[in-house]
């Protein structure tokens, strides 16, 4: 069903009081519905007429937008007419809706600031990698590396989750058998774990072992 838009208001103004709505040559109009398509608002209906056809008809006056004539420009016969901008003007200045005008245009700068902030937001978090699975291998026997992987994030947001060290056998492991370790590596405050994964690939380096793979 189609809005009646006759109670809104422009800029504070009731829109019944603009008196900015079109106007229908029944003669002239030849049924193209050009205006019954192009119009966004639904001002227009068509009519059919006994024995002349289709007919443009203002069926919701009200509803067209103050200062808008597309429909005049398309329609090829200049069946639809406007009244002259003057009364738009006299609006304006009779209702002095140029403050109001003024804290409309900041509220939108404001909307569209906040838009423009979300939208970075999701870009950034989109980006943003909070968590990624590691696997490195090599000989762990004696290093010490989960004592070292834990002082590593002791003092950081970040954390490791699901560590699983595959080995052969337990005896093997002391024998300096090499094996491969899993886990994840996940931040604390949703940050990006990039800058755990720096410091992460040089203990990883100084202590003999081989970086395999972070997906």
């Amino acid at each position: 069903m189609a809005k009646d838009l006759s109670q809104t208001k422009w800029h504070g103004v009731p829109r019944q009081d603009v008196p900015w709505v079109p106007t229908v040559s029944r003669d002239a109009c030849i049924g193209c519905e050009l205006c019954f398509v192009t119009c966004g608002r639904e001002v227009y209906e068509i009519e059919l007429t006994q024995g002349k056809g289709r007919k443009a008809h203002v069926e919701r006056p009200y509803n067209c937008m103050v200062g808008c004539s597309t429909c005049a420009m398309v329609c090829p016969t200049e069946a639809i007419s406007f009244p002259l901008r003057d009364i738009v003007w006299k609006v304006e200045r009779e209702h002095k809706i140029f403050k109001i005008v003024h804290a409309e245009a900041e509220e939108k700068r404001t909307r569209a600031g906040t838009i423009a902030a979300r939208q970075q937001a999701e870009q950034h978090l989109g980006s943003t990698q909070t968590r990624l699975r590691v696997r490195i291998a090599g000989v762990f026997g004696e290093k010490q590396f989960l004592t070292k992987l834990q002082e590593l994030v002791k003092d950081r947001p970040f954390d490791i989750e699901n560590l699983q060290l595959h080995v052969p056998t337990l005896k093997g492991l002391m024998e300096n058998t090499p094996a491969y370790m899993d886990f994840e590596v996940t931040s604390t405050i949703q940050e990006d774990v990039q800058p755990l994964l720096d410091a992460l690939k040089v203990l990883v380096a100084d202590n003999g072992l081989v970086w395999v793979e972070q997906r």
